[in-house]
């Protein structure tokens, strides 16, 4: 492969994980904001937070509109 990128939903990063990161041969780590994350994965050139605020308030509202959420799926 000539680059790698690796994607983790819940992207715990604890003790000395994000320098693991940034040392390693990976280009980018895409992590979610579904749990806080430590300061030094913010700080990490290699790891990028994503945002996943606007799709659970989207599935908050439907489920108490009680209208479907099949298409945030997609």
């Amino acid at each position: 492969a000539d680059e790698v990128v690796a994607y983790c939903t819940h992207g715990v990063l604890s003790g000395a994980a994000a320098a693991r990161v940034d040392k390693s041969e990976l280009r980018e780590l895409v992590i979610t904001d579904s749990i806080m994350s430590q300061e030094a994965a913010a700080a990490t050139p290699k790891i990028r937070i994503l945002t996943i605020a606007p799709l659970l308030a989207e599935a908050i509202r439907r489920i108490a509109d009680e209208t479907s959420v099949s298409s945030l799926f997609d």
